[in-house]
Parts: C-alpha cells; structure tokens; sequence
C-alpha cells in the first residue's frame, strides 16, 4: 500500500467485544520507503464506522531482500455490542512515499521471517 485509496479486511462480528486491550499485527514486506495509518473501525449497519483504534508507523525498506518487517501496536479500546450486520474492519492506508505497493501485508508468514497480520480482541 502506497499513496492512494485505502485498503479495508471486513469481519463480521459474531458476539460482543468487552472494552479492553486490542492487539494489531501487521507485519509487511516494504518496498519503499513509507508512512503507513492502520485503523480498526466498527462498522455499525444502523449507525455507521466508530473508530476503535489507530497506529502510524514509518518503515524503510530493508538493504536487501525481500524479509517482512515486524509491525505490533497494542491499545485500549471501547467494548462493541454486537448487532446483526455490524462489521470489525481493518484499514490501512500509505502516504509520503512514491509508490503504491510501498508497504505489501505478509501473506507469507514465517517464509518471509514474519507474521500473517492479525487482529487479537480483547477477552
């Protein structure tokens, strides 16, 4: 993801979320050097988006290879109550960068000595 439109992973929700610590796990192969926004949103079908958290971070690309760089942020966020419809989404967003695969998320987890990113709700 580079200067552009953001990108979103929509997950319907199946229960309620009690308040509490949100972990993200966004580990990325980066091609160019980038500022990346990640937000988690609950999409509410009768009320709209509520942000839950955001993170920024900035990445440089590694000297050589193509190896993920680790991403992790934790942060306190609101409980959800769930409602038939109501969607977790992940967005991330790139900016002040010259490319639009500046940050790609690892789909290739330990191939690329990295993660698979993932979100872990509060219990």
């Amino acid at each position: 993801m580079g200067t552009g439109s953001p990108q979103e992973a929509e997950f319907t929700l199946l229960a309620d979320v009690p308040a509490g610590e949100w972990l993200l796990v966004a580990d990325g192969i980066i091609t160019r050097p980038v500022d990346v926004t990640f937000e988690l949103i609950w999409r509410r079908r009768d009320a709209g988006d509520l942000a839950i958290a955001t993170f920024q971070h900035h990445f440089d690309p590694l000297p050589s290879g193509f190896n993920a760089q680790p991403f992790e942020a934790r942060m306190a966020g609101p409980a959800l109550t769930d409602a038939a419809g109501d969607q977790l989404i992940l967005r991330y967003s790139g900016a002040n960068t010259d490319t639009p695969m500046a940050y790609i998320p690892n789909g290739d987890g330990f191939r690329t000595m990295g993660r698979i990113p993932y979100v872990d709700l509060p219990e």
